[in-house]
């Protein structure tokens, strides 16, 4: 079940899921044999507050910790901020950030203040601080030049810095000014923001321990790249290409996004060098992956096909506007002859494809070679060499497989039980609509005289054993097609079946829609609490979980007391009809 930690809810959360919620939503999960609980990056992100855009690579974000947890901090006082900053947005449909921020660090600075004045044993702060200085001195110094830059949204941009700390030399040249003029001075301010990841680190490691206790699985996700704006691309520049950022080429499946559809996706993450990071033995790679496999089981590297070769831009997406009209040649002239393309080089030929081939397993060996033991999901999804899939499944890599995506060659649905085991079954991701939607759009399609409208409702069918019907006899989206869809996406071969949380609630909401900029993107709430779970959610969970029994699916047994499981009762009263009404 993919269900983000900022869509979940809780009673007394502060506007947004966090780790307890995380904790409860494992309670709730594993009663229905849910085998593993998939989430979104939880990197501290910037001021767009895209899990996928991190000013670090290892920080997490401290939105997401739970302030009754912070010995400092009392129930009262956390009380007394709700009161102060009270609100809609506490109960809101949709996470506000900005709230949600002012209402933690306001916590977390005064906690802090009190653990230093209280505090008489801070041996496990310091060994935390001495143990993760290789990636947390550098982060705490860049929250600290965000500081200095004005700290307001959008500062942690360092390209728009002050001159006098603009670049990593004259930044301690400044720091060392500063600390010589100011009481506490830099030290201070690293310090807090080192003691908020020590937290942060301490209670998702917990979460990973309680979920061991209840056989659920976390799985997490690792961007391909880091935003340009971070401590990384700041204090270690020799891992990164300058001035070429990393996207997806054109595709017209993003219709709400016009430069998507002409130029491609510019994610505005740099491109790697990776013969320098080759040189280092891929330290920097690993330490990113060590961190990961602290608090997840499995971990699914976002946009796998980077690894081979990655679609390139010579300009920063905050440029996008301004090539959005030209033509290539009018492009030409602002980029000194650089045009978008596929970075190192493009499949066009059978040499190029082979070297793309053994980057790709280059890269990707020193990947697993620090996951070892943990689970490796790869999103390979767009425009898929044809040596992709195949090396992937060599590695043991699980692809992605969209169920109403994949064909044969006679352009009819791939069955279920054609999924080859090593693979990640799904119909959705965090960018996609929902089934409901998917299934609501595609029957619009047909109405508006959309050409070819008729293929996709078609090929979901028969994937999921339903008639197939001229295209304008589609029924409107009901139950009995959301149970077969489901029972269908369970019977996959498949080792992973995954689904959102918006379809089991036949939902509409989108979780996040690319090329689209708004408060409508990594907003998403449920509209209950994790201790309040509606009937009707029960109900069609417990539907879930008798599928999953079904269709063999359980990983493994989460509670010694069978008779409390859902899937306790028998199969012949549930299953006695296919339709569920």
């Amino acid at each position: 079940m993919l269900f983000p930690v900022f869509s979940m809810r809780r009673k007394g959360d502060l506007g947004i899921g966090d780790t307890t919620s995380v904790r409860q939503c494992i309670d709730w999960l594993s009663a229905y044999d849910v085998g593993f609980l998939q989430l979104l990056p939880i990197n501290v992100s910037g001021s767009d507050n895209s899990p996928y855009s991190a000013i670090s690579s290892i920080a997490l974000d401290f939105i997401y910790l739970d302030m009754a947890q912070i010995p400092e901090l009392s129930q009262d006082d956390v009380d007394t901020v709700r009161t102060e900053l009270a609100g809609e947005w506490l109960e809101s449909e949709k996470v506000d950030y900005t709230m949600v921020r002012k209402a933690k660090s306001q916590l977390l600075r005064l906690a802090y203040e009190r653990y230093q004045q209280d505090s008489t044993d801070s041996s496990e702060f310091k060994a935390f601080m001495k143990q993760e200085a290789d990636w947390l001195v550098p982060y705490c110094k860049y929250r600290w030049l965000m500081e200095e830059a004005g700290g307001a949204e959008g500062s942690e941009d360092w390209t728009s810095w002050p001159k006098e700390f603009n670049t990593p030399r004259k930044a301690l040249s400044y720091e060392r000014k500063k600390d010589k003029v100011t009481d506490g001075g830099p030290r201070a301010v690293q310090e807090y923001y080192a003691w908020v990841q020590w937290h942060a680190f301490s209670q998702w490691r917990a979460v990973r321990n309680y979920a061991d206790t209840t056989g659920m699985k976390l799985m997490g996700d690792i961007p391909i790249g880091v935003s340009n704006a971070s401590a990384d691309v700041f204090f270690e520049p020799q891992w990164f290409k300058e001035d070429w950022y990393g996207g997806a080429p054109p595709e017209t499946v993003f219709k709400d996004d016009a430069f998507a559809c002409k130029w491609g996706q510019n994610w505005g993450v740099p491109l790697y060098d990776w013969d320098a990071l080759e040189d280092d033995k891929f330290s920097w790679w690993k330490r990113r992956i060590t961190k990961l496999t602290d608090i997840f089981h499995i971990f699914r590297i976002d946009h796998i096909l980077g690894f081979y070769r990655i679609y390139a831009f010579p300009w920063h997406p905050k440029k996008n506007a301004e090539f959005l009209e030209l033509t290539p040649a009018e492009a030409k002239k602002l980029t000194f002859g650089e045009l978008p393309h596929f970075y190192p080089r493009a499949d066009d030929s059978m040499a190029n494809k082979a070297q793309n081939l053994m980057d790709g397993d280059t890269y990707l060996k020193a990947i697993l070679e620090a996951a070892k033991g943990y689970e490796v999901v790869g999103e390979d999804l767009g425009c898929v060499p044809d040596y992709v899939r195949p090396h992937l499944a060599e590695l043991g890599i699980a692809g992605f497989k969209i169920c109403h995506w994949e064909t044969n060659m006679f352009g009819d649905a791939q069955q279920p039980h054609e999924h080859p085991h090593c693979a990640f079954a799904t119909y959705a991701t965090h960018d996609h609509p929902s089934i409901r939607s998917m299934w609501e759009e595609l029957r619009q399609n047909i109405a508006d005289g959309c050409e070819g409208s008729g293929d996709g409702l078609k090929i979901i069918s028969q994937y999921a054993d339903l008639p197939v019907m001229d295209a304008d006899q589609y029924p409107a989206f009901n139950s009995v097609i959301k149970w077969a869809l489901l029972e269908s996406l369970l019977k996959s071969g498949a080792s992973y079946a995954a689904l959102m949380i918006t379809d089991i609630l036949d939902s509409r909401a989108r979780i996040n829609a690319p090329g689209t900029v708004g408060d409508h993107n990594w907003t998403y709430r449920v509209d209950w609490k994790l201790e309040d779970v509606p009937d009707e959610v029960s109900k069609e969970m417990g539907k879930l979980a008798v599928y999953t029994e079904y269709h063999d699916r359980i990983v493994e047994q989460h509670t010694d007391d069978s008779k409390n499981s859902p899937t306790s009762l028998k199969l012949s009263q549930n299953l006695a009809t296919k339709t569920f009404n």
